[in-house]
């Protein structure tokens, strides 16, 4: 095995609200903290619940106060919101999140289509969120998207993901996710947007952050992984999407992670038949099966 695969991983489940952001049909609060419940049941540690975002346009979060509160937390258990600007900090704060989440984009026109403002514009109204919460004692993560390609200028430069990660590194962001939004990414070009991130943060404070658009996130983790990432982000049941990326499917499904990690003889301190609960809950309830071969097929498995 190549030396600099670590034998331990963290997975952040990003399900909860990356995974149901953009759900036409409505997700209860209720069934929402079920599903938090079960991925924390199941041996996870770190959460992305929900965001602080106007409902107006992502209406699927605007029970963030009701799910933030409603949840049995557990001391050892991380739980991240989504903060995109002071407003939504502000709205946060009572809630006690372990952490929050900006984010950027390596991509100047995905930036101005999802923000409305150029890359620059993003962090002059990240800095003041940042500061407030470094200031309060919580954590700050930095989402980077399209670190690979954008749906509208195409592949994007290891040079615009050094700038990126340099910026967010500047305004005190602690830790960032490189992450290929739209799953356009092969293991190699992956592997690049790594390491221009490593030219601001340590390995430690890199993640994962796959889509499998085109099959390719279990090879882009193990491309990851090479380089001695230990930190991901997945979704249970392979739940999510960009609405701001036409054609990107789901996260990759922590199931599928977790299987080949553990086959790998990595640890991750999850137990997969409870993970695989947990992604049959979540998709029995918006009617379709788990987007993850393994959970369908121990589930099948389970059927007889």
């Amino acid at each position: 095995m190549n030396p600099n695969i670590p034998t331990r991983v963290k997975l952040i489940d990003v399900g909860p609200r990356d995974g149901l952001q953009n759900e036409k049909q409505p997700v209860p609060a209720d069934v929402k903290i079920g599903l938090v419940h079960r991925l924390q049941d199941a041996g996870l540690k770190e959460i992305e619940v929900t965001s602080y975002v106007s409902p107006k346009w992502v209406p699927q979060m605007a029970d963030n106060h009701e799910v933030m509160q409603g949840i049995a937390r557990r001391s050892d258990v991380r739980y991240s919101v989504l903060t995109p600007n002071l407003k939504g900090w502000e709205a946060a704060v009572p809630d006690k999140p372990g952490e929050i989440v900006v984010f950027g984009s390596a991509s100047e026109a995905f930036s101005h289509k999802n923000i409305n403002c150029s890359i620059a514009e993003s962090i002059e109204r990240f800095a003041p969120v940042v500061e407030a919460a470094r200031a309060a004692g919580v954590q700050v993560r930095g989402a980077m998207s399209c670190t690979v390609g954008c749906p509208y200028e195409g592949e994007v430069a290891p040079e615009r993901v050094a700038y990126l990660a340099g910026l967010l590194k500047g305004i005190g962001v602690q830790r960032v996710d490189v992450a290929d939004t739209i799953g356009v990414g092969t293991p190699r070009k992956v592997q690049r947007a790594i390491e221009a991130t490593l030219r601001h943060f340590g390995i430690d404070d890199v993640s994962g952050h796959f889509h499998d658009t085109y099959g390719q996130a279990l090879s882009n983790t193990l491309a990851a992984l090479e380089l001695g990432v230990w930190n991901f982000q997945s979704s249970v049941a392979g739940l999510g999407g960009c609405p701001y990326a036409k054609g990107a499917t789901g996260n990759v499904a922590t199931e599928d992670v977790v299987y080949m990690l553990h086959g790998m003889g990595i640890e991750t301190g999850i137990d997969l038949d409870r993970l695989v609960d947990a992604g049959a809950y979540i998709s029995d309830f918006l009617g379709r099966k788990p987007q993850s071969r393994v959970a369908v097929a121990l589930l099948n498995k389970r059927a007889g």
